[in-house]
């Protein structure tokens, strides 16, 4: 008889966490397991890619008006009678507009978000929060299951959260899973009493599959210019990504006479910022937002260097990518950074400032031998990670 799993997520815009989910259930043993999906928003880039077997749960009514702007949503709301959820509409905002810490406020304002939501009403055998905070909150709240486990994409401590809401969480979950063993030792510090529960899965890349998307494009995708050294990063614009650090250092590079081009795939909240600081060091024509991209790949292959400049991470998918594209890579030293990068052995790893950034590139750059090294050893890795799907049946058949 079929397992029921259910897998929860706020949405599958670009991102790491929602381009792992969409990986896994790529691998999922359909003959095993319905699955169900449930999101908080049914658009995104990476929605192409769910398999067909995955059923899309609806939202309720309750949530389509309780996200609509606040006006329109608070006057709504009140026309259908729905008073104390009107009320809840607005300190959601307020909480919001009063918090200065961002990912805090996300946690805390689930007390108001979970009103407009609803219990699931089918039982599951497993139920998975696939990404911290809500999805987590609502996999313990709205889901009746037998099993429940939590996902932990990122390093816990330094995003900021507030484990005193989490410990309350993360007791009603069997199990803990996060993407690498600094990930784990650092949760396992931050919540001691939980240890036992925590397991690593890692993300799911198939080489495979990003081989023959990496070829699923012209040639030269990004028009490039004779002589030109092109640099890619991938990832939501965001302080945690660190591209502010790459502007500086491309700055630096374009003072030191290299004609580069710079490319980030990605959106998000500092768009805006970041255009200015281009605008700013007069980069218009060095450093590119290109956006988000559901295939990145040929502009990995493509690419001469694959550039992470993070403050931090969980473990990334695209440097993951990179390696199995075999390009040169550099890293800044975020804490997760030797889970996938061997100093001068299969990447570089670089001190979190533009300075450091742009004198590792420049090595890169001029240094012939090391990215051969670096690409030839790459070459000879295995860097698959299909079976990671068995850990999770492990979990699911685990009492």
């Amino acid at each position: 008889m079929k397992k029921n799993i259910l897998f929860v997520m706020p949405s599958l815009t670009a991102g790491g966490g929602e381009k792992s989910l969409v990986n896994l259930l790529s691998h999922i043993d359909y003959e095993q397991y319905n699955v169900d999906l449930f999101l908080l928003n049914h658009e995104g880039i990476f929605m192409e890619f769910l398999p067909k077997e995955v059923r899309l749960l609806p939202l309720p009514e309750s949530y389509h008006l309780f996200v609509l702007p606040l006006a329109k949503s608070i006057l709504k709301l009140l026309a259908k009678g729905k008073v104390s959820l009107a009320c809840n509409r607005l300190l959601f905002t307020l909480n919001n507009k009063l918090s200065s810490n961002r990912i805090r406020s996300e946690q805390h304002n689930w007390t108001y978000l979970a009103k407009s939501l609803e219990i699931i009403p089918k039982k599951y055998d497993v139920s998975i929060g696939f990404l911290e905070k809500t999805s987590t909150y609502f996999c313990v709240d709205k889901v009746e299951a037998s099993k429940k486990i939590g996902w932990v994409h990122i390093d816990y401590d330094k995003l900021g959260m507030d484990p005193k809401l989490d410990i309350g969480y993360f007791r009603q979950l069997d199990h803990i899973v996060t993407v690498s063993e600094e990930c784990a030792a650092i949760l396992k510090n931050r919540f001691p009493d939980q240890q036992s529960k925590v397991e690593v899965i890692y993300n799911i890349v198939s080489p495979s599959m990003i081989h023959k998307m990496a070829d699923q494009a012209e040639r030269n995708v990004y028009n490039k210019r004779e002589d030109e050294i092109t640099i890619l990063s991938i990832g939501r614009l965001h302080y945690q990504k660190g591209f502010e650090l790459a502007i500086e250092a491309c700055r630096q590079l374009v003072d030191r006479g290299y004609n580069i081009r710079w490319s980030i795939i990605g959106e998000g909240e500092e768009r805006e910022k970041l255009e200015r600081q281009i605008r700013e060091l007069g980069l218009e024509r060095y450093f590119h937002l290109l956006g988000l991209k559901s295939n990145p790949y040929p502009f990995i292959k493509q690419a001469d260097i694959y550039a992470q400049p993070s403050r931090f991470e969980g473990k990334s998918i695209a440097i993951d990518e990179a390696k199995i594209l075999n390009k040169p890579i550099l890293v800044t030293n975020f804490s997760t950074a030797k889970d996938q990068i061997h100093d001068g052995v299969d990447g570089v790893i670089v001190d979190m400032n533009p300075t450091a950034v742009a004198n590792g590139l420049e090595k890169l750059i001029q240094d012939r031998g090391l990215r051969k090294t670096l690409v030839s050893n790459l070459a000879r890795l295995k860097l698959g990670t299909e079976a990671e799907i068995d850990k999770l049946y492990s979990l699911f058949a685990s009492r």
